[in-house]
């Protein structure tokens, strides 16, 4: 998708604060934080959401999944971290293209949904 924001991130056009790329991922810091340690690990592959993904996907998001936790020791999170996939309108997704964000810092996070 050419005018998805996260999609010229990942293709170098627009600047990031990289933390891992290979030929199926991207990892960059968030542009703004909400914790001290906060980045997005996303496909190449532009996936809209969480809701949108197939089976023929199962390979780029185990491969989320399993390199989330290297990084984010990689990062500082050694003691723990939080992973976060937010979709669609419901769900406060803002950008169209699947990301898991990675929270996490010194102190233990709050509650993870507030009543």
């Amino acid at each position: 998708m050419s005018d998805c924001i996260f999609c010229k991130i990942a293709r170098g056009e627009i600047p990031s604060r990289k933390v891992f790329e290979d030929e199926d991922i991207f990892a960059f810091h968030d542009i703004q934080p909400v914790t001290p340690v906060h980045f997005m690990i996303i496909p190449k592959l532009h996936i809209p959401s969480l809701a949108e993904a197939e089976l023929k996907h199962v390979a780029v998001l185990g491969k989320m999944l399993a390199l989330s936790g290297r990084l984010a020791c990689e990062q500082g999170l050694a003691d723990g971290f939080r992973t976060i996939i937010n979709t669609g309108r419901i769900g406060r997704q803002e950008v169209y293209h699947l990301h898991m964000h990675i929270l996490g810092g010194p102190e233990p996070l709050g509650s993870m949904v507030r009543k």
